[in-house]
């Protein structure tokens, strides 16, 4: 069960089901977020095939990284032990396109350790405009169901009016009646999220004035843009969060060149 006030910081699990809906994007975007805030992370990366988020962060001073494999019951525990390990630390977990199997499977282990750990349990669940997502999104409340749910519109897919389907599922209802709330992700120019992924750079890096690995110019000046969207998007929920916790800040340092990742 989540507790209704905590004095650790949170855990935010971002979720979807399906492959493809901009999960990485959010996961991210939400660890930079933190950063900017000069809070400390812990990021766990459960996308062991495809660890994007984990190659642009696993160097970033403030993060401390790691990668589990949440099909299995081993993984489940180490979470745990993690976050017990690390209670400073706020939790950002990105999840694989498979999990709604682990989350069935296991995911009671969380729910039943959340009171001793003594953190909230967030999730940012992705949505394109299809049903599917949302239909997943139903399992996935009756598997967590300690969990408070936001739901976020990618506007990748396309402009917010566009998500007509969402408001008129009973799950909105439900979302809702938890304390969940319905964000928009602003989209990021394609050639510029395509830097980040190809090029494995944290947002920090990218936008680093004068550094070895910054952007050019015009792509550098849309990452800002969207970072501070996002950071408008974030403010709904993180800052209420973050208010209610106790959490490590850091002094964010000059950024350096980033050893070389294996993988």
């Amino acid at each position: 069960m989540n507790p209704r006030s905590s004095n650790k910081p949170p855990m935010f699990t971002i979720g979807d089901c399906k492959g493809g809906v901009g999960k990485s994007m959010v996961a991210l975007a939400l660890v930079d977020d933190l950063l900017q805030r000069g809070q400390a992370v812990l990021l766990i990366e459960t996308d062991t095939a495809n660890p994007d988020v984990w190659r642009m962060y696993a160097r970033e001073a403030g993060v401390i990284a790691e990668t589990l494999d949440l099909d299995q019951a081993e993984g489940w525990i180490d979470l745990i032990n993690l976050c017990e390990s690390h209670p400073e630390r706020v939790v950002v977990i990105n999840t694989a396109a498979r999990n709604h199997q682990g989350v069935a499977a296991h995911g009671a282990t969380l729910n039943r350790a959340l009171p001793e750990l003594q953190r909230r349990l967030i999730t940012l669940w992705v949505i394109n405009t299809q049903r599917d997502s949302l239909e997943l999104l139903e399992d996935y409340l009756q598997s967590l169901p300690g969990a408070v749910t936001h739901v976020v519109r990618n506007t990748f897919f396309g402009s917010p009016d566009t998500f007509r389907l969402y408001p008129t599922l009973a799950v909105s209802e439900d979302v809702a009646r938890r304390g969940g709330q319905v964000l928009t992700l602003d989209r990021l120019a394609d050639r510029v999220s395509g830097d980040l992924y190809s090029r494995r750079l944290s947002i920090a890096r990218a936008v680093h004035r004068g550094g070895a690995e910054a952007l050019p110019l015009g792509n550098r000046a849309e990452l800002e843009r969207w970072r501070e969207a996002v950071a408008r998007m974030f403010d709904a929920v993180v800052s209420t969060e973050l208010s209610s916790s106790a959490t490590a800040r850091f002094t964010h340092a000059p950024v350096a060149p980033p050893e070389t990742l294996a993988g």
